[in-house]
């Protein structure tokens, strides 16, 4: 998934700020207890999530996605004091790793984890969100993205996850479900003109949109 060379990818996680305990013990957990283990944000992409949340202090937060609590704990270090975030899990067998970390991150009381499918949990949230983050399933990125962006406050952020797909979304050979809704999203995101955003190259591709005014 990394775009990165190894030893580019190790430089830059030892040059930036290390990975707090906690997550690297939920990090370990996951890989030897959860199918499907890269699926987890992990030290790079996680601390880069902590530090947009500090940076924007946001009051709401949304997480399409919350697999095994990781990348919400992440987003949680930036919140507002009396922000919160709802996170969205389609899989509610994750819920024995999900709640202890939340527990013990001491955000259980501002995590408003919700078990479902996240296209029939998201007409029934209001908003506004300042920041939301999606990493579901890809074949509804389109979906997901219609469905906050009018719920997402004023310049507030959207950052979509594995928008490059390990790069098969280069290949137009590649016509698998996933990577065609992937291309799609970039797409329709790059012609619309309520939002401005940037590709980044990180981990497995990264986009960042505002909303704008």
């Amino acid at each position: 998934m990394d775009i990165l060379s190894p030893d580019i990818l190790a430089y830059i996680e030892k040059m930036g700020v290390p990975e707090p305990d906690l997550l690297a013990r939920l990090r370990k957990e996951t890989h030897q207890k959860v199918l499907y283990p890269r699926m987890l944000s992990g030290p790079y992409q996680g601390r880069l999530l902590a530090l947009f949340s500090k940076i924007l202090r946001p009051n709401h937060i949304l997480e399409i996605g919350t697999f095994t609590g990781y990348s919400c704990i992440c987003l949680a270090e930036g919140l507002a004091p009396s922000g919160q975030i709802t996170t969205l899990e389609k899989n509610p067998e994750l819920a024995f790793i999900i709640r202890p970390y939340l527990e013990e991150a001491g955000i259980s009381d501002r995590v408003n984890l919700q078990f479902g499918d996240a296209k029939e949990v998201l007409p029934s949230l209001s908003g506004p969100f300042d920041l939301v983050f999606i990493d579901a399933d890809k074949a509804h990125y389109v979906t997901y993205y219609q469905m906050v962006l009018s719920k997402l406050s004023p310049n507030g952020i959207i950052l979509a996850d594995n928008v490059l797909w390990s790069g098969k979304v280069l290949n137009p050979h590649i016509l698998d479900k996933e990577t065609d809704s992937l291309r799609q999203f970039n797409k329709f995101v790059q012609e619309d003109d309520k939002v401005e955003q940037v590709l980044l190259p990180i981990r497995d591709g990264l986009m960042l949109i505002r909303k704008k005014v």
